[in-house]
């Protein structure tokens, strides 16, 4: 059965009013709810998931940063990056938090595909890699079945922040960005990702 789905784009959002929005929009679900996507870019901050070290903010170069309840450690998140959230009944679809992100995996690796863009997964270490660098990172929330929070993928930003933490706890990991693969706009990327979502998630509405 194809699941409805509300694909939605926000533009530039501060990141704690979105991460509220997503709390209560999942708080009002119920098993008749269309599922959303929202897509995004985030003014700069320094997220830590929830059982993230402190210790891997390096330093935070006066960039705010949210402790917040998603899964993993310490990412950035800044314009030029889009920050793409699923809030989705996973009962309803059959999944586990494994399933769900081995698909926003295999979405990221599709997108990029269609750039002519080699990228692939890492065994234990959530995200989408291009030779070793990271592209796209994951962290998820799911509560009462459903799931919130999403992925983040680097277009085209500024990557020194991350220079100021270790990215996802590990120090030695570098970031890279789909600017220095190929020339695709931000409106071009978000275009293509949600007929992506629509194709592999559900019928957008």
């Amino acid at each position: 059965m194809i699941q409805e789905i509300n694909i939605r784009n926000l533009g530039k959002q501060d990141y704690k009013f979105t991460w509220e929005s997503m709390q209560k929009a999942v708080l009002k679900k119920d098993e008749e709810s269309s599922d959303e996507v929202w897509l995004l870019e985030h003014k700069p901050v320094f997220t830590l998931g929830q059982a993230g070290k402190e210790e891997n903010i390096l330093n935070s170069d006066d960039i705010p940063v949210v402790r917040t309840d998603r899964g993993g450690e310490v990412t950035y998140h800044g314009p030029g990056q889009l920050v793409v959230y699923f809030m989705l009944n996973l009962r309803r679809r059959g999944w586990g938090p494994k399933k769900l992100i081995e698909k926003l995996e295999t979405l990221i690796i599709v997108l990029l595909d269609g750039y002519g863009i080699n990228a692939e997964r890492k065994t234990g270490a959530p995200g989408i890699y291009i030779a070793n660098k990271k592209i796209a990172s994951i962290g998820l929330k799911i509560k009462k079945g459903f799931s919130y929070h999403g992925i983040s993928i680097n277009v085209d930003m500024d990557l020194m922040p991350f220079k100021n933490i270790n990215p996802c706890g590990y120090d030695s990991l570098e970031m890279t960005q789909l600017s220095e693969h190929a020339d695709i706009s931000m409106l071009s990327v978000e275009k293509d990702l949600k007929l992506l979502i629509a194709e592999q998630f559900g019928e957008d509405k």
